[in-house]
């Protein structure tokens, strides 16, 4: 049922080589009270793969109701595609704390779906997520857009919410790879010190 208010574009799992072999699919959630993104990566060591992305839409409808179909919409996803991460973009607080408040429901609603199937959620920042995908923690949207586009070799055009959620998949996919290169350096330093 959640399925139709899906916008999502699709790859074949198995032109990648399907889940396994030591990959990790990644779910990267761009969450908005009227328009949720989702964008799935695969990673393999620093190889970033496209997988799918869309957007939960739920214009229209009171405020609770559209809670739950975020709730829905992203279980299912959950359910369809069983990743084993989940990143999520905090909210950011603008001039607006009616619409913070209202993002802060549609996040706490994506969380809620993604911890009900016992899935680790990590949360970045907007300037974060700009930093890892183009560099620069102010960047622009439409350059965010061109980098994920890039950093996943897509032709395809991509909704900007899923874009944006793809952004956060490589944002933790890239802290990850970071946080074991520096546990591994640690690691080595400390051998070498005895």
């Amino acid at each position: 049922i959640f399925f139709f208010f899906f916008c999502s574009c699709r790859i074949n799992t198995a032109a990648y080589g399907g889940v396994g072999n030591n990959m990790a699919l990644v779910l990267g959630i761009d969450p908005g009270s009227r328009t949720t993104g989702y964008g799935l990566i695969s990673v393999r060591g620093n190889k970033l793969t496209y997988v799918d992305c869309g957007c939960i839409r739920t214009e229209g409808r009171e405020l609770p109701h559209r809670l739950k179909i975020i709730f829905e919409g992203i279980s299912g996803l959950v359910s369809l595609q069983k990743p084993e991460q989940v990143a999520i973009e905090d909210v950011f607080m603008g001039r607006n704390a009616a619409s913070a408040l209202k993002l802060g429901q549609a996040r706490g609603a994506a969380m809620t779906a993604c911890l009900h199937h016992d899935l680790p959620v990590s949360e970045y920042s907007a300037k974060q997520i700009k930093q890892a995908v183009v560099g620069s923690g102010g960047a622009e949207k439409g350059q965010v857009q061109h980098m994920v586009k890039a950093l996943l070799k897509s032709s395809d055009t991509i909704a900007e919410d899923a874009a944006d959620a793809l952004a956060v998949a490589i944002c933790h996919a890239n802290t990850q790879a970071s946080l074991i290169k520096l546990a591994g350096a640690k690691s080595f330093s400390r051998k070498r010190l005895r």
